[in-house]
């Protein structure tokens, strides 16, 4: 069997690579589009990701030129993380699927299934129901989000604070914000003295790292990367998981990473406290409505929230010293939103996969 991964950001990968890794036991042919990058150093950066994980890889320009690479294999299976155009035209030779590559509380999570795939693998009953209510044409199934299972089948990359140029005696604070809308703007300058007591991680989203439009955000990382506490991720650092394995406390936003923590039971603090572009205040603030789903008032139940950056020393230090509150909520939402964490969701898109292929 021929299986192709679409591979539009880095951070597509860690929710393609414990897949990859279940194909390739069975003895599948996989390999990857890439898209070629404009900046020398991002391409680079790829590259040597591609190395590192030994990848089959195909490089393209753009979509057009990704898409009569598609038409021309015929590979039995294209798996993409996000909508594509001209979905019809790949059916026409190959079945195509959907694993997004996150679980936020973004409507776009949704959306993405308006160009309908093959199959779309999900992540709990919640959302499963929600997909199959909005799109009934549609063949959707929980699998369980494949992205986690290095953390609980006991194969994620062990970190050690010590090589980070971290203390391992203190607590560990893992700040992962997405690009917009973001907390970023809002947090002091001073971050990395006013939680001096603490690890701090920064995990930037991929488009905070290299767009021109985040220049601020660049900005702060390379002020608070400066403290000797901190460590700042590098664009080849692209899977959270293991940060997220290390750390013991998570701040974070608008961001699917909250998901992704709660279901390893670790406590959570909310920042609800964005910077939004004018065109998202005021007599627009419907846009902003738009952008975010009603699935982010799980947030309440799952972390604590802190309303401004003031509020923040507070409430790390509480979560530090009650991990266990709110344990039971988050399992509990676990389930409805990233679905079974059994370490087995890739050994269930294989068998989907491999099966569905046998009886076509």
């Amino acid at each position: 069997m021929k299986i192709i991964f679409d591979v539009k950001h880095l951070y597509y990968l860690p929710q393609y690579l414990p897949v990859l890794t279940e194909l390739t036991k069975r003895g599948f042919t996989c390999s990857f589009v890439f898209y070629r990058q404009d900046d020398t150093w991002l391409s680079n950066i790829y590259k040597a990701v591609v190395t590192t994980q030994k990848l089959t890889a195909h490089w393209h320009d753009n979509w057009q030129q990704a898409l009569d690479f598609y038409l021309d294999q015929a590979a039995d299976w294209v798996v993409f993380g996000n909508a594509v155009s001209n979905i019809d035209k790949i059916h026409t030779v190959s079945k195509t699927v959907l694993m997004q590559h996150g679980i936020g509380p973004k409507q776009c999570y949704y959306d993405v299934s308006q160009n309908l795939t093959t199959v779309r693998f999900v992540e709990g009953q919640h959302r499963l129901k929600r997909l199959c209510d909005q799109y009934p044409k549609g063949n959707f199934i929980d699998t369980g989000y494949a992205k986690l299972d290095p953390a609980f089948n006991g194969t994620a990359n062990k970190i050690k604070l010590a090589d980070l140029g971290l203390d391992p005696n203190k607590p560990t604070l893992l700040y992962a914000p997405t690009f917009y809308p973001s907390s970023i703007e809002h947090f002091s300058s001073h971050f990395a003295e006013d939680f001096s007591d603490y690890n701090i991680i920064i995990k930037p989203h991929f488009f905070s790292s290299i767009s021109t439009k985040h220049i601020k955000h660049q900005r702060l990382f390379e002020h608070w990367k400066q403290s000797n506490n901190v460590y700042l991720t590098t664009m080849t650092d692209y899977n959270l998981l293991p940060f997220m394995i290390v750390a013991d406390v998570m701040l974070s936003d608008a961001s699917s990473a909250i998901f992704e923590f709660a279901a390893l039971n670790k406590p959570i603090v909310w920042c609800d406290f964005y910077k939004l572009r004018w065109s998202y205040r005021g007599i627009f603030s419907f846009r902003f409505k738009k952008r975010i789903d009603s699935d982010i008032e799980f947030f309440h139940e799952i972390t604590s929230r802190a309303k401004n950056y003031q509020a923040l020393n507070k409430i790390v230090a509480q979560a530090i010293k009650t991990p266990q509150e709110k344990s039971e909520t988050r399992q509990n939402i676990t389930k409805k939103l990233a679905g079974k964490t059994d370490g087995k969701a890739s050994i269930r898109i294989a068998n989907y996969l491999e099966n569905k292929e046998d009886s076509k």
